[in-house]
């Protein structure tokens, strides 16, 4: 077959255009276009396709050096079997790049809110062939695209006349047209919609001028395809509306003391049933490291890709035939459910117990079954390091492998025995394979019911991973253990926020590809059609603090450009690197925090430098050794005095950077210390010149660069919608690469983007983002309005434009209002928590207000266990709240 293929592309001096040609067996010949102008690439090729389909796509090059590549999502496709004896291909192509409306690509979009079936192109067994192929991301479910023109063939612009077209890609459609007719002909024509279900009278023309194709002369065997711009209509965006909660909050009458996939799938027909598009989820992913309480943060998972025992649903497995176990299981069943928060420990051992003793019932069968090893062959990579790190996690008593006997790192050369069903090894990892499988099966069930609902299913993706977790222990290469991942102060934390997880090599993922990542999301892709990245300032630098300590304030952000300390003096300071560098310790500044102990802390802890000052004894001399001293203190004044030993360790103007000793970074927040305040003014201002540069001015592009280092790969890995939490102290750069990555952000007027306001005007929102009053990390709304009364009535008056006092605590019909402002901002998705839906009924809420918080930030060890007080069972049956609920969404247009 001779294919010859066109495009039109400005190159600059030194680039070509290559064509890239996909084959079955996952390999791509690439071809070189030519060009006499550098902006008419052409290609002559003899070419006999192996694939029923020649899927391509196009890159420039620069000295063999890929410089620009096509939005991949969709490729060029040609389906070849439909087409008859093709003799000669001609290809009139257009340059992809990601378009503005991405998000419509998503699976969130062609697989929930508007689902259609693709299929291939009819063949028509024309001798000479003209291909039209068009993307139309705007069509709804029930639309098709139709292509009437001029002539008569094409319904002489009568559309119910025209020519349906067929949906072969995601949002591209395709039409074959008679090319003995139009061979030497011109073509005019234009592109329409029409609804199945209402008929001629809903058709919308698309919004342009009249198309043209001067279509050459043909010979037999002859194909001439069209790749058109895109079909535009006038049809407004979708906005939609869900919930978040956490599947451990879920709540029904058959559940066993905790969320599970059963209850998720409940709270699937919750959303539905009042028009409700997206259920928002936190990480699901095993964290179980002690087997206490302490495992119940959700973002310190021991694995990125094994799912958390907890959440097995029992009602969808074989019962247990012992009647007096099925009895004893039952009662504890009855018991956790009842119970107003979640007993972490006692429902995850209770829970393990009852997956072991249906283990000894079924797993034999369950392991020989063709599901259990179609889930073995897929997904063996990950599972069998996981399931012989939970045994030697159980069988050592600690999840920190350097303590083990021995396997302190994954062995590959293990993998043989582990996976033989023969050898030894295998009946004590078995039951881990078991105990996934089900879990698997239980959650990609769960993600085929919302699709089937129409409900989007968005997951939420751990910036961190626990530190003695699976996936360290497997891969340690792709860590930083010298180190450990946080947050710099906000408003969540004063100190900042220490998650003790790793940070990462980025050079040693970036040098592969960034598979750690995409094998990640493409896992992540089985159980959710959208996905929040949790703190994605990391992908950009993380706030790495140094190993020994406790707080946030000693860390700095990795990678970062440090200042020499010639730049330091160059901003006017005068950089004196020891007393910058040390612990600012004086007689006023004791006496300042610590008063009538000031002595006992020089006489126990201190060792004078100087006249002036003094330095930490060596055993006292890091926030770690401090903390290991009042390990069990629980009374809060002895409290008290060690966070005071805590802030004379981390009161410094400068920190060194963490590779090059000689380069140093300004600490955060040194403003709020005594160091800061021992300066002159002038020394003041031109520190306070030298911070507000370096924070928010000096790394904007490096930190640019690193990110499109790593996020474009991850976004490209999966066609799931891309949301992130783009909170806190958020550099420039971050806006410019969401943008150019399409990437939603997150709104909350209560922390506004823009520095001037206090609140941020809902109407301002961009399309591109998710809206909400409150996450789990936050107070809830009912929480936020009694915290601050000044802060409240200043957001009552001007915000909702009531005069007079702020009632409190606030009111339903209020949190009604609210709730119904966010609603109708210009965000495509306004997400609210379970517990903000619940602020508006009075009836319904809780009393307490605070017992409604998922998460404090600022506790390091704080204890997840909230659970939604109502079952979903009767939230579904309350006809009053769903009607609400619905009443408000549709109201807002979504």
């Amino acid at each position: 077959m001779k294919l010859s293929f066109n495009i039109k592309y400005n190159t600059a001096f030194g680039e070509d255009v290559v064509v890239n040609i996909l084959q079955e067996d996952g390999k791509t010949l690439q071809y070189r276009l030519k060009t006499l102008d550098g902006h008419e690439w052409t290609a002559e090729l003899e070419l006999t396709p192996k694939t029923k389909d020649l899927n391509y796509y196009y890159t420039i090059q620069r000295n063999e050096q890929v410089v620009r590549t096509e939005w991949k999502t969709v490729l060029h496709r040609i389906e070849l079997d439909t087409l008859g004896e093709v003799k000669s291909m001609s290809l009139y192509d257009r340059w992809n790049d990601m378009p503005e409306d991405s998000y419509l690509y998503s699976s969130a979009f062609t697989e929930c809110i508007n689902p259609r079936q693709l299929s291939r192109p009819q063949n028509r067994g024309y001798k000479k062939t003209v291909r039209l192929i068009v993307r139309a991301p705007q069509l709804r479910e029930d639309d098709v695209l139709y292509v009437a023109g001029a002539d008569e063939v094409l319904g002489s612009w009568q559309i119910e006349k025209g020519i349906a077209m067929t949906q072969h890609n995601y949002n591209e459609w395709v039409v074959d047209l008679d090319g003995a007719y139009f061979a030497g002909h011109r073509m005019e024509f234009k592109f329409a919609s029409i609804n199945t279900k209402k008929g001629n009278t809903s058709a919308v023309w698309e919004i342009a001028a009249n198309r043209y194709i001067d279509v050459p002369k043909m010979t037999t065997g002859q194909v001439e395809v069209y790749d058109m711009d895109m079909a535009f209509f006038d049809i407004w965006n979708r906005k939609l509306a869900g919930t978040l909660v956490p599947v451990f909050s879920l709540r029904s009458k058959t559940s066993f003391g905790v969320g599970d996939f059963g209850d998720l799938k409940k709270m699937i027909d919750f959303v539905a049933l009042t028009h409700q598009r997206v259920l928002q989820v936190l990480p699901i992913n095993d964290t179980t490291t002690t087997h206490t309480w302490t495992d119940s943060y959700p973002y310190s998972c021991i694995s990125i890709f094994a799912l958390h025992p907890q959440y097995a649903d029992f009602t969808a497995l074989p019962a247990l035939k012992d009647e007096k176990k099925r009895a004893h299981y039952e009662s504890l069943r009855q018991e956790l459910n009842a119970l107003k928060q979640i007993d972490y420990e006692k429902v995850n051992d209770t829970k393990i117990a009852y997956l072991k003793d249906l283990f000894a019932q079924e797993g034999k069968q369950v392991l020989a079954s063709a599901a259990f090893k179609k889930f073995f062959e897929e997904d063996k990579r990950w599972l069998v390091p996981y399931a012989y790190y939970c045994v030697l996690r159980d069988e050592n008593g600690t999840a920190d492998f350097s303590q083990w006997k021995d396997h302190n790192l994954w062995d590959e050369k293990d993998r043989k025995a582990l996976e033989d069903p023969k050898s030894a090894i295998y009946n004590k990892v078995a039951f881990w394979y078991y105990v996934q499988f089900i879990l698997n099966a239980q959650m990609a069930d769960a993600h085929a019911y919302a699709r089937k609902k129409g409900v989007i299913l968005k997951g939420d993706i751990p910036i961190g991973v626990n530190r003695y977790g699976c996936d360290v222990w497997m891969e340690p290469n792709y860590f930083n253990l010298n180190g450990q991942a946080g947050a710099p102060p906000d408003d969540f934390s004063v100190n900042g926020q220490n998650w003790g997880f790793p940070t990462y090599n980025w050079d040693a993922m970036i040098a592969d590809g960034c598979q750690w990542w995409i094998r990640r999301f493409q896992n992540m892709q089985k159980f959710f059609d959208a996905y929040r990245i949790d703190h994605v300032l990391g992908f950009f630098r993380i706030w790495e603090i140094p190993i020994n300590a406790v707080h946030g304030l000693l860390g700095q952000f990795a990678p970062a450009l440090g200042m020499t300390a010639d730049e330091i003096r160059g901003y006017g300071l005068n950089f004196q690197e020891e007393r910058f560098t040390e612990p600012f310790i004086t007689d006023w500044v004791l006496d300042r925090v610590f008063h009538d102990r000031a002595d006992e802390v020089r006489k126990q802890y201190l060792d004078r430098i100087d006249d002036e000052r003094y330095k930490m004894k060596p055993q006292y001399d890091t926030q770690k050794k401090i903390e290991k001293l009042f390990a069990g203190v629980t009374d809060q004044k002895e409290l008290d005095f060690r966070d005071g030993l805590y802030s004379l360790i981390s009161d410094v103007l400068f920190v060194r950077d963490r590779k090059d000793k000689n380069k140093f970074h300004p600490r955060i927040s040194a403003q709020f210390d005594f160091i800061y305040e021992s300066l002159y003014d002038n020394d003041k201002g031109a520190f306070n010149r030298l911070y507000n540069d370096y924070f928010y001015r000096r790394n904007n592009q490096f930190w640019y660069n690193e990110a499109m280092k790593k996020l474009p790969k991850l976004v490209a890995a999966t066609r799931m919608l891309v949301c992130a939490e783009d909170l806190g102290m958020v550099p420039d750069c971050v806006p410019w690469v969401m943008n150019e990555l399409k990437i939603l952000s997150l709104e909350l007027q209560s922390m506004p983007k823009d520095p001037h306001v206090r609140f941020g005007h809902l109407s301002r929102n961009p399309y591109r983002s998710v809206c909400t009053i409150s996450s789990h990390d936050m107070p809830t709304l009912r929480q936020w309005w009694d915290e601050d009364w000044n802060r409240t009535q200043e957001y009552y008056n001007t915000m909702l434009y009531r005069g007079g006092a702020a009632p409190h605590p606030l009111p339903g019909w209020l949190a009604k209002d609210i709730i119904a402002r966010h609603l109708t901002c210009p965000s495509m998705l306004c997400i609210l928590s379970i517990q903000d839906w619940l602020a508006m009924d009075e009836s319904l809420r809780l009393p307490d207000a605070n017992a409604e918080r998922i998460n404090i930030p600022a506790n390091p060890h704080h204890y997840w266990r909230y659970r939604v007080h109502l079952n979903i069972e009767d939230l579904i049956n309350n006809k009053h709240f769903v009607e609400e609920i619905s009443e408000l969404i549709q109201m807002a247009g979504r």
